[in-house]
């Protein structure tokens, strides 16, 4: 992962220490995955995000860290392919958080 901790995924989703490490592997996935979106809905590169608006504590703003945890949760709660009965979009909060980071 570029900017996710395995600490971070964790807290996220209060998950004990047992239970993350049996899921290590997934949650990782998970994490890289939601870096990957990020990056691609902001159409920007890792490197290109932390000169823009990285400093010498935190290399990613906030928010799109917030973003990215917010994916890994919904990724981990909502395994199954949506259906008619399951239709579930990404939260309003999550545009909110990476909007400004875009690059039109």
């Amino acid at each position: 992962m570029k900017y996710l901790t395995f600490e971070q995924i964790k807290a996220q989703l209060r998950l004990d220490d047992e239970q993350a490490e049996l899921e290590r592997t997934l949650l990782e996935m998970y994490g890289e995955s939601a870096e990957d979106t990020v990056l691609n809905i902001i159409n920007r590169s890792y490197t290109e995000v932390v000169e823009l608006y990285g400093t010498d504590d935190r290399h990613v703003p906030a928010p799109l860290v917030h973003a990215s945890l917010l994916l890994v949760e919904l990724s981990y709660t909502q395994r199954a392919p949506v259906t008619q009965t399951n239709l579930y979009t990404v939260p309003y909060a999550f545009d909110m958080m990476v909007k400004p980071y875009m690059r039109l």
